[in-house]
């Protein structure tokens, strides 16, 4: 991986690691890597979350694409997956985001689709950064009538919700719905989609003020979220990220509902119904081993690939897969969508209940989840692939494999997007995985804090 692009774009402490000089040069080195053979002025569209540097950031990367004479459309604020989609439907040769995603509101992020609305490969990644790192002398820049324009988009909200209202078939009349926004991108698309499908919902966390996205809310932080939907009588709590590509779900009891249970209730239901693309479904090596056994009596293929839901996404283009994603709630209805997109991953899951009549505990029990934890170890950034080189850490985590290699297993791996090794452990019990994962996560950060 580059030095600029980790697993979902470049992100970083707005204004201190994203600069808007850095906004500048991805614009205009992006626009020229992705546009280089295009013969009329190609279009580009930004859309961004709630954040507060958000305005900053798209006047810088607005700048540099202009710079190269790219005609740039501003979505507003509008999900990561809307901007995917209206690449497509406006036949846009680009789209970019601004977004961290589900990170604190210091963060902020950039991330780009091509003309086809998927993430781009690790190769064009790559042309960028060298052009923005080591030389980008051949960027020719317009004068005249050449140079870049700027319009606005009023209509982005209004076609990314009746896209996703197009992906069931039935409406959603009887049902009570609470909805965490995350102060985030979805606070106006998903609750405009729910109440035109029929729902009754009860809404949190949709005042977005530009600092509280993602603050003790949104699909990183669903304690409080779990005890309001058990206390306030509804069918289902839906929780999204900061730029709602992720779901996480809870049920009409409280009780959390991860990625791994809505992939498997939803495959399951796809794969009766004739609907599952080879039977399989794809998820990362983070999944729970409890979903890849119940898989394989229910007949569901499984097919695991590295974290990132880029990955996920890889392989399912690559076989012809029609389902994937991670236990984080980043799920990829390919028949829908070219990315993950929790607003219409919620559509699919909440046109199930409706359909089965199941209350959603019920078909939560798909699975039985094995003890699992997963403990962030906080490091220096430019420490966090050395845990491999390190042998005080590597012996202790051969001596852990070989511990739960018969009842569990261990998996140790640096965030894409973050300064953490993550040490994820499954095993018999949940007082031993996480009394285990704990003193890894202490020891790496010990050796590479």
């Amino acid at each position: 991986m580059g030095k600029l692009f980790g697993t979902d774009g470049v992100r970083g402490v707005a204004n201190e690691e994203l600069t808007c000089e850095l906004a500048y040069k991805i614009g205009k080195c992006a626009a020229y890597v992705l546009t280089g053979e295009i013969k009329h002025k190609p279009k580009i569209l930004i859309g961004k979350d709630t954040r507060i540097s958000g305005d900053m950031l798209e006047a810088a990367l607005t700048a540099g694409l202009c710079s190269v004479g790219a005609q740039v459309v501003s979505l507003g604020v509008i999900p990561t997956p809307a901007v995917a989609y209206l690449t497509r439907l406006y036949d846009a040769d680009a789209g970019v985001v601004i977004s961290a995603s589900h990170n604190s509101a210091e963060y902020n992020g950039i991330k780009i689709f091509n003309a086809n609305g998927y993430k781009l490969n690790d190769a064009i990644e790559e042309r960028i950064e060298d052009l923005i790192l080591v030389d980008d002398s051949e960027i020719r820049l317009p004068t005249g009538d050449d140079v870049g324009t700027v319009t606005k988009c009023d209509t982005a909200v209004r076609d990314y919700v009746e896209f996703a209202k197009s992906t069931i078939d039935c409406d959603l009349d009887g049902m009570k719905i609470a909805v965490d926004c995350a102060n985030g991108a979805s606070y106006e698309t998903s609750t405009r989609v729910l109440a035109e499908l029929g729902a009754e919902i009860y809404t949190v966390a949709n005042h977005p003020n530009g600092v509280n996205i993602n603050l003790n809310c949104g699909s990183t932080h669903t304690e409080k979220f779990g005890e309001y939907v058990k206390n306030i009588n509804v069918d289902i709590g839906l929780s999204f990220d900061g730029d709602a590509d992720r779901l996480l779900v809870i049920d009409e009891l409280g009780n959390l509902i991860d990625g791994d249970k809505i992939m498997l209730i939803c495959a399951e239901y796809l794969k009766d119904a004739g609907m599952l693309n080879k039977n399989t479904l794809v998820t990362t090596v983070m999944t729970n081993l409890g979903l890849v056994l119940a898989a394989k009596e229910k007949g569901i293929n499984i097919v695991q690939t590295n974290v990132g839901d880029r990955y996920v996404l890889e392989e399912m283009l690559k076989s012809g897969y029609s389902l994937g994603g991670e236990q984080s709630g980043h799920i990829i209805f390919l028949d829908h969508n070219t990315t993950g997109d929790g607003l219409v991953s919620a559509l699919q899951l909440l046109s199930i209940v409706k359909k089965t009549g199941k209350k959603l505990s019920e078909l939560a029990e798909v699975f039985q989840t094995l003890p699992q934890t997963m403990i962030n170890a906080k490091v220096k950034n430019s420490n966090k692939y050395d845990y491999v080189k390190d042998d005080i850490i590597t012996a202790e985590i051969k001596a852990l494999e070989e511990e739960f290699k018969e009842s569990g297993r261990v998996l140790i791996r640096p965030s894409g997007t973050e300064p953490f090794v993550r040490v994820m452990i499954e095993g018999p019990t949940q007082a031993l995985v996480e009394q285990k994962a704990k003193y890894l996560a202490k020891l790496i950060e010990a050796r590479l804090g």
